[in-house]
């Protein structure tokens, strides 16, 4: 259902060192587009995927900046240990913890993990199914 999205960073080489190591724990990659922004997702001209950049979305209204609304993105992850795998990345490469791997209450059979990105954004990684595929 989802085509892309996309975040706007305030260091692009912060945000590369960060979203490159968790690109790596869930299977995923990373490529430049043009000068000042990168893809995440699956491999280059695949979708969905996650635009990240230093450009001024023409959308955005007046007194809008980085981290000022804070972004939500949950990935998919294979297994418990991608899901694990991500949080080590990510805490390892700028990122902040903000709920550690684990199931989650009320979420049914929901394994996941939250961290926030160099700039604020909520990034998650999740599995879901069959005791969330131990």
């Amino acid at each position: 259902m989802l085509d892309h999205t996309g975040i706007v960073v305030t260091d692009l080489a912060k945000a590369r060192r960060f979203y490159d190591a968790i690109a790596e724990a869930l299977g995923l990659a990373t490529v430049d587009n043009f000068e000042g922004s990168f893809l995440l997702g699956k491999g280059p001209e695949q979708y969905p995927y996650l635009w990240i950049g230093r450009l001024v979305p023409s959308y955005w209204v007046e007194g809008s900046r980085p981290g000022i609304n804070q972004m939500h993105i949950a990935f998919q992850a294979d297994s418990k240990g991608s899901v694990d795998e991500f949080y080590r990345a990510a805490l390892d490469n700028g990122g902040r913890d903000n709920g550690p791997p684990g199931l989650r209450e009320g979420a049914g059979d929901y394994y996941g993990a939250f961290v926030l990105d160099p700039d604020g954004n909520n990034i998650e990684a999740c599995v879901r199914g069959p005791a969330a595929r131990g």
